[in-house]
């Protein structure tokens, strides 16, 4: 485990070994569920994480520097697909920050969750509500919801779950509603907290890690009728073809795998990979 590593996370190397061992276990209970058991295990899976790893920066209020800087960043780019008779959703939360920030600009605004450990926020606005979801099914209004959006959220699914979980979300969606979907992508990773130990495929809660190739197959194939890769940069959106993202793609994945690693976490790429806006 490099030092540079251990410092950006915070923790000691044993917590982080013990975060590493619980939520492995808790990923393995997940992968080789039944598609009935994850109905209600994701909820599980994810209290039983909370609970037993307090040092987890969700939980230990760790990453609430860096994620209030996120939001500042994050809530000009949305802007720019939103307007005061919008109706927003959250999918995978976290501390609702973002979608709290977001309930200023907009008529209505949602936050969906697995789990009520982490849903247990105080303040939440009047046309901001908090809804329990079963990790795949989206419990709001049909075709209601204008811009969806998550990030750090497409990787937890099981990767049966992930073409329901996009049905469920273009029923929410109004016609011509987007989702904004932001993912760790495969070729750099792992990126959960196995990332310490494994080199390759992540065994944490990431239960799988997709290209923006991949993303724009299974998105494409759930029914959405654009998938369309961007980047954000400086206040500006750019918005890219699909093919340039999906032949760099093809090139990295041919190099030796540190290569690869190394050259998709750095710019420009990093900002590109596994950044797509789906068009319903």
């Amino acid at each position: 485990m490099s030092t540079r590593v251990l410092e950006n996370d915070g923790r000691t190397i044993d917590e982080i070994r013990e975060h590493y061992e619980i939520e492995k276990a808790l990923a393995d209970r997940l992968r080789h569920a039944s598609a009935e058991e994850r109905a209600t295990l994701y909820s599980e899976v994810y209290d039983e994480l909370f609970q037993r790893v307090k040092h987890h920066p969700l939980v230990s209020g760790k990453e609430q520097e860096g994620r209030a800087r996120r939001v500042a960043s994050t809530i000009p780019f949305l802007r720019q697909f939103l307007t005061p008779d919008s109706t927003f959703l959250e999918i995978g939360p976290g501390d609702c920050a973002l979608t709290f920030g977001v309930s200023e600009l907009v008529q209505q605004a949602y936050a969906v969750d697995v789990s009520e450990e982490i849903m247990t926020i105080e303040g939440c606005p009047e046309n901001c509500e908090l809804v329990i979801s079963d990790g795949s099914d989206i419990p709001v209004k049909r075709n209601s919801v204008d811009v969806a959006y998550s990030k750090d959220l497409f990787e937890h699914l099981h990767p049966d779950d992930a073409a329901l979980h996009l049905k469920n979300v273009i029923d929410v969606l109004a016609p011509g509603g987007v989702y904004i979907c932001r993912t760790p992508n495969a070729l750099s990773g792992p990126h959960d907290v196995s990332q310490f130990f494994d080199d390759d495929e992540p065994t944490g809660l990431h239960l799988k890690e997709y290209t923006t190739t991949e993303l724009a197959r299974v998105f494409k194939a759930a029914g959405f009728s654009k998938v369309i890769p961007y980047i954000w940069v400086k206040g500006t959106l750019i918005k890219l073809p699909l093919w340039p993202v999906v032949t760099a793609e093809a090139v990295a994945r041919c190099l030796p795998r540190p290569l690869c690693k190394t050259i998709t976490s750095r710019l420009p790429l990093k900002r590109v990979l596994g950044r797509v806006i789906a068009i319903k």
